[in-house]
């Protein structure tokens, strides 16, 4: 069906929540003539939560070892990569620990309290930017380590000042772009009681807010780790084609599951992004049935797009040949006895460029 004089009713969707609002964020009934997506909220109900907690349990297994591995096998921090694989580790499990509280919200609701509603969302995106954004410094680090190959051997030192330092740069962005969260963020509650965590933007230029908004999660959380990643990446496969090492088709193997799998789990949540952008600034979708399918789908993309963390671990740390030797190590120190981690030491042989700053272009497996 379609919306019943639709100019007359200021209302907005709340694409996350799956609920309508009117300009002050309040819930307009199913008699008003707007459209009712209970099902919507149903689906959401039955589809998020066991997939949230199966991300959460993945998600945290990987990342927590990478924590492990970097903090009690390695003892410190020898490259540039490794401090960012450690903040980027360290911010996918805080992304994780927010999964359970979704997982909650879609299947009973809010039941926590305002605060907690801001906490989560804040947190949720400020590790949001933050992995973006670390993944776009571990693709600076290897075409450092690799194109500039002189360059990164002669100013080592510095580089780990610089790369401490750039992680410091990370997280007070993504705190300063997590500010809509907790000015915006709110506890609505429908005519059925149902509570629901979103985001209320100010009745006065409300929908421009919500553009705005999105326009910056899309260009900082994807359109410029991809540009980077896809210029640094592109050198950087020109260089191995160039180079005589017989590990190069390893290498470009891995790069191309680098990228292939950022696009993928990214591409489709911001391209909707971009629509829900477009749907608040000029209401292209009026019928029923395709806002209806426009939010399930919205609901199966962030799904994808949340897997990322955890394939973070694999595709940037477990690749690297240094990285699964201290995997092993700790595996069979786990075997023999607990007491023997601290006298686990990594004995890297062949460096990976995933994994190491070490001035080779083999990127192995």
């Amino acid at each position: 069906m379609a919306y019943e004089n639709l100019s007359a009713y200021p209302f907005t969707p709340d694409y996350e929540n799956n609920v309508t609002t009117d300009n002050e964020g309040d819930y307009i009934p199913p008699d008003s003539g707007i459209c009712e997506k209970s099902w919507v909220r149903e689906f959401r109900g039955s589809y998020e939560p066991p997939l949230y907690w199966i991300i959460f349990a993945v998600g945290a297994i990987g990342n927590l070892l990478v924590v492990w591995i970097y903090t009690t096998v390695r003892n410190r921090l020898k490259t540039m990569t490794d401090v960012y694989l450690l903040n980027l580790a360290i911010s996918d499990l805080l992304f994780l620990g927010t999964l359970p509280f979704w997982a909650t919200d879609a299947l009973q609701g809010w039941v926590f309290s305002v605060s907690v509603c801001k906490g989560v969302r804040a947190v949720y995106k400020i590790n949001f930017f933050a992995s973006m954004l670390l993944l776009t410094c571990i693709s600076v680090d290897r075409y450092i380590a690799i194109v500039r190959v002189t360059q990164a051997h002669n100013f080592k030192n510095k580089r780990m000042f610089y790369s401490k330092l750039a992680c410091l740069f990370v997280w007070l962005l993504s705190c300063l772009l997590s500010l809509p969260e907790f000015l915006f963020a709110k506890v609505k509650t429908n005519q059925e009681e149902e509570s629901f965590c979103s985001l209320v933007y100010p009745s006065e230029d409300k929908n421009l807010t919500k553009v705005l908004v999105l326009s910056l999660q899309i260009s900082v959380g994807f359109c410029l780790p991809l540009l980077v990643m896809v210029a640094c990446y592109s050198v950087i496969i020109r260089t191995l084609i160039q180079a005589r090492n017989f590990e190069k088709h390893k290498a470009l193997r891995v790069i191309f599951a680098v990228v292939t799998a950022f696009v993928l789990s990214q591409l489709p949540y911001n391209g909707h992004l971009v629509v829900e952008a477009t749907q608040a600034y000029n209401m292209t979708m009026t019928e029923c049935d395709v806002v209806k399918t426009f939010d399930v789908a919205g609901q199966v993309v962030k799904s994808l797009a949340y897997t990322h963390c955890c394939l973070n671990p694999i595709l940037y740390a477990f690749i690297g040949v240094r990285f699964r030797k201290d995997l092993l190590h700790l595996c069979q120190c786990l075997t023999s006895g607990l007491g023997g981690i601290n006298k686990v030491q990594s004995v890297p042989k062949r460096p990976s460029v995933m994994s190491d700053t070490d001035t080779t272009p083999a990127l192995s497996l």
